[in-house]
């Protein structure tokens, strides 16, 4: 039953989009404290903004397959490879927004990541394991 698979796909790109965007917004604030503490010269926070911006592009697509697999679901390859890219673009776009003092991805576009993930992961020729 695919329905399974959709309420599956919809928990871990839930709790992978608040994992990645909070470890945006603590990068962030880092990098921030980083340059203030230097007094703001040039490129100051640039390895802190950089590292945070790699981190949550490499976790995402790695939480997406792990998240699936801890729930029993395999084929997740379409998944993970929407899912990573598509966190890169939203991410990316707003990066500005997420990089202010208490800023975040506007909750309109997190709804429309996650309502895509949850689509995109019945979409995949999985099966469980159980199904025998």
């Amino acid at each position: 039953m695919q329905y399974i698979r959709h309420a599956k796909g919809a928990l871990t790109v839930a709790a992978a989009t608040a994992a990645c965007h909070a470890v945006m917004s603590g990068g962030y604030a880092w990098a921030r404290d980083s340059a203030a503490a230097s007094g703001d010269t040039l490129f100051s926070g640039a390895f802190e903004f950089f590292f945070t911006t790699a981190a949550s592009w490499a976790l995402m697509p790695l939480l997406l397959r792990f998240g699936m697999l801890v729930l029993r679901e395999t084929g997740n390859t379409p998944f993970v490879l929407v899912g990573g890219l598509v966190w890169v673009v939203l991410s990316g776009y707003f990066i500005d927004d997420i990089d202010r003092v208490g800023g975040h991805i506007p909750i309109p576009a997190l709804a429309a990541y996650v309502l895509l993930g949850t689509a995109v992961a019945g979409a995949g020729p999985g099966h469980r394991p159980d199904d025998a």
